[in-house]
């Protein structure tokens, strides 16, 4: 597989055409490679040493990540620690995809969408507006839960989360999800009436909006609710192409 079929089969997959001038990622190959075939590619939510080293150590060909280097539209200082990385990249000739909020807001591999499914939810509707766009989701459980039976499904100990108000009605019916960093839309779940929030992390400001808004609201961790993305995207294209896959867990804590 060439690497700009690679880049085709990602645009025809996620609607990254759509979000040119609003996201603040540049989407789609970030870094190049010498050679166009792809035999491997690997995926994981960050672009980190970490993750260059352990994707040629698998010997990946490129690797495909939530969070790329390339942000904004103003040219950046090549220098420090985003010289060191780029050196590693073209020396293992390493290409580097990003995909951002077209990765978040896709309705069946999305970030989102991964929480949806583990929550098990109905009556599913798009939620959460980012720059004109509602890139999250809001839903019904199938039975009321309460908010330590929702934190067990999460996989999300008490102690490891980024925040976590219990504000809201004691039986959880509805909830709205945007994953990663989503402190503003807390509000559209207040103005909803939606009986609990889940995003990644969260500011200051939260707490009293919570409590004012008779709101309940768990923040997993930016990256525990963005690993849904990568990874259901390295089974899709293992399943759709003759490439293999890999995704590499590595995880913040935060």
């Amino acid at each position: 597989m060439k690497l700009k079929e690679l880049d085709r089969y990602f645009r025809e997959l996620l609607p990254i055409d759509e979000f040119e001038g609003t996201d603040p990622s540049l989407n789609g190959i970030q870094i190049s490679r010498i050679d166009e075939d792809i035999k491997k590619v690997a995926f994981t939510v960050d672009a980190s040493m970490e993750a260059f080293r352990r994707a040629c150590d698998w010997g990946a060909d490129i690797l495909f990540v939530h969070h790329g280097l390339l942000w904004g539209n103003k040219a950046m200082r090549i220098d420090g620690i985003y010289y060191r990385r780029l050196k590693f990249l073209l020396e293992h000739d390493l290409a580097l995809y990003a995909v951002h909020l077209p990765l978040d807001m896709h309705p069946e591999y999305g970030n989102n969408a991964g929480l949806v499914k583990l929550l098990n939810l109905t009556d599913v509707e798009p939620f959460g507006e980012y720059r004109g766009c509602k890139i999250g989701f809001k839903g019904k459980f199938k039975n009321r839960m309460s908010f330590d039976e929702i934190l067990q499904i999460l996989g999300a100990e008490r102690q490891a989360c980024a925040g976590l108000l219990q504000f809201g009605p004691e039986e959880i019916t509805t909830v709205g999800i945007v994953s990663g960093s989503a402190p503003k839309e807390i509000e559209q779940a207040i103005q909803e009436e939606l009986d609990l929030f889940l995003t990644g992390e969260i500011s200051h400001e939260n707490y009293h909006l919570s409590l004012e808004g008779n709101i309940n609201l768990i923040a997993a961790g930016h990256y525990k609710t963005e690993i849904w993305g990568v990874k259901q995207l390295s089974e899709k294209l293992k399943e759709d192409r003759s490439v293999e896959t890999c995704f590499m867990d590595i995880p913040t804590g935060l």
